[in-house]
């Protein structure tokens, strides 16, 4: 029997010896390695923290001790340690484990975090709580120095580091790397801190020697005294310590029992302590370690023997990876941004093609898009190119930043809509809300490659006011060419009385004609647009909803302010009494499953959609007009 298969709970690890704890470390990576073959997930980030994972787990006794991961990727080793090993196949499918934690699986997940740079505030309140209370509980946060790039991570150091009190451990899991190598000057300091030569033989050279000495069991205790003046000596302003925050390390995170001495110093100390691990991403895995892009941070299905990734089909991003590059030959006024996903935004080519014209500002989304604002006010035209549900931490800086001051910034928002398998917190769904509140902003929603092409050329083309253009996750349709236009919308069909006008959003284009093909062989008129720009919505379309018996509106966003919505109180301002339905996702967290068959249980289907309308249309009076 396994050792895995042994562990219900943290606690079984407290009688297993070191040959048997290396033993579980092999079988967890096995078993990470294996399922993510299958299931794809974020296999480096996992790889990278299992003996650190383990250490905690021996060393804070959860789920009493909180443990919080910052951004929740590599939170599969502790889902394991706490009885979930066992339901590891069904990893990021529908009705199995969620890829990040979740409170319904376990009581060992607090925090449903995928959202980089908040796990230092969500452990400061969850201290500052305990302590208040009276009771007697620790709270351990992970948090990658990738994450730490983020803004809001030293907004919580800076106030947890007056917390003297604070039960508060934070283990710095320092890989050197978030999606990829991770840029910035704490990355500087922190690589010139684990990379000083001088500082790892001084440090080698006294732990081989201490333990032969008298008295070796204060090994530990020794060796940090030793390690903080050779650190002052070689880094002279301590990164955190000059907070106030007092620090161990580095310690080698794949040492387990190094990790869990560092550990007990941190617990034993009673107020807020750092412990400074080095990782490295995808340890243990040839395959992982050789990827030079990432390490197999996400990798989709792929050969356990070879590592290599099951082939795959020309996404969106690859789309617009070409056409931003082919922008850039042309306008070099135009420049690229994007916080820390070079390659999952497909701006990797355009790096290489104008390094001097591409930043990668970290985990820093706010910073991205006042600083896009700074690039645009100096005469340039920034593009910044983030997965749509980041942009929500950016809304601020979209608002009171770019469109304040009119400033011709270019937002791309991949991952749009639906996105399935990274569950509640990757989904793309609120942006056409949130963004429909800004002035003078403008939003595109390509409904294919052709459209991202064309709508993306006209998006940098605006130089007085922030422009948006949002497409989803997965390959992009054939393309769906136009028979007609309604102002800057395009007409996608235009067959018999006008009986249903279909206003149909970006991708869900392709559904909305699959509503009309189904509606024509029940003998009814349709008319599909394309609004191309959803924001703002031409007027041309409130003439058309005028004509016909009914409008349906669809989109890959919330029913609450999205398209529909806006259309909606665009059509009551003109005096238009057309019913409208609007089709969208529902304004709720959805959980993980593949993109097709959430847009199935929610009603996004050709199928369903065209039901509703026939039974809509029956209940009215027969059509009054022809084409």
């Amino acid at each position: 029997m396994a050792l895995l298969d042994q562990v219900a709970s943290p606690r079984d690890l407290d009688g297993l010896s070191e040959s048997e704890l290396t033993t579980l470390a092999a079988e967890i990576r096995d078993l990470l390695v294996t399922t993510t073959a299958t299931t794809g997930g974020h296999l480096g980030p996992n790889l990278g923290v299992v003996e650190l994972t383990l250490a905690i787990h021996r060393v804070f006794d959860s789920p009493r001790d909180r443990v919080v991961f910052d951004t929740g990727h590599q939170a599969y080793v502790h889902k394991m340690l706490t009885g979930r090993a066992r339901d590891f196949a069904g990893l990021r499918q529908e009705g199995g484990l969620s890829g990040y934690p979740s409170q319904a699986e376990s009581d060992h997940d607090i925090v449903e975090n995928s959202h980089a740079s908040t796990a230092l505030s969500y452990a400061d309140g969850l201290a500052k709580a305990y302590a208040i209370r009276g009771e007697d509980r620790h709270v351990v946060a992970v948090i990658g120095d990738g994450a730490l790039t983020g803004g809001m991570a030293w907004e919580a150091l800076n106030n947890i580091a007056i917390a003297k009190g604070s039960r508060l451990v934070i283990v710095v899991n320092d890989n050197g790397r978030s999606y990829t190598p991770t840029v910035g000057g704490l990355a500087t300091a922190l690589t010139s801190l684990r990379t000083n030569p001088r500082y790892e033989r001084v440090l080698e050279l006294i732990k081989r020697r201490l333990p032969a000495m008298p008295g070796g069991g204060a090994t530990y205790e020794v060796l940090h005294a030793v390690k903080k003046g050779l650190k002052d000596a070689l880094a002279p302003q301590g990164l955190f310590e000059d907070l106030g925050l007092k620090y161990v390390g580095p310690v080698d995170g794949h040492d387990r029992s190094a990790v869990e001495q560092a550990l007990r110093q941190a617990k034993n100390f009673g107020g807020p302590v750092i412990v400074h691990a080095i990782t490295r991403k995808g340890f243990g895995y040839d395959a992982a370690e050789r990827h030079e892009a990432d390490q197999f941070h996400s990798p989709g299905p792929f050969d356990v023997h070879t590592g290599d990734e099951h082939p795959k089909a020309r996404i969106w991003t690859d789309v617009f990876a070409d056409e931003i590059v082919h922008i850039g030959e042309r306008r070099g006024d135009v420049v690229a941004i994007t916080a820390a996903m070079m390659h999952p935004v497909g701006l990797h080519h355009f790096q290489a093609r104008f390094p001097e014209r591409t930043f990668d500002v970290g985990i820093a989304e706010q910073h991205a898009a006042t600083s896009a604002a700074g690039l645009a006010l100096g005469g340039l035209h920034p593009v910044v190119a983030v997965y749509a549900t980041f942009l929500n931490r950016a809304f601020d800086q979209v608002l009171m930043d770019c469109a304040l001051h009119k400033c011709g910034v270019t937002f791309v928002l991949d991952r749009s809509g639906v996105t399935g398998d990274d569950g509640a917190s990757h989904n793309g769904m609120w942006d056409l809300s949130v963004l429909q509140v800004v002035p003078g902003l403008r939003i595109a929603a390509p409904r294919d490659g052709a459209r991202l092409r064309e709508l993306l050329g006209e998006a940098v083309e605006v130089s007085d006011a922030p422009t948006v253009v949002r497409f989803p996750k997965g390959s992009p349709p054939d393309d769906i060419e136009a028979v007609g236009k309604a102002g800057s919308a395009d007409v996608l069909v235009r067959s018999g009385t006008k009986d249903v006008l279909v206003v149909a959003a970006g991708v869900m284009a392709g559904t909305g004609v699959g509503v009309a093909e189904r509606l024509v062989a029940q003998g009814l008129g349709v008319t599909v647009v394309d609004p191309r720009w959803v924001k703002p919505l031409d007027e041309a379309l409130v003439g058309l909803a005028r004509e016909h018996r009914l409008v349906v509106t669809i989109e890959d966003n919330g029913v609450v302010g999205g398209v529909g919505a806006v259309f909606l109180q665009q059509l009551a301002a003109a005096g238009v009494t057309t019913p409208v339905r609007i089709h969208g996702i529902p304004q709720e967290f959805l959980h993980h499953a593949k993109r097709g068959r959430i847009l199935e249980q929610i009603g996004l289907t050709p199928q369903a959609i065209a039901l509703g309308v026939i039974e809509e249309l029956a209940e009215q009076q027969p059509a009054h007009s022809e084409v």
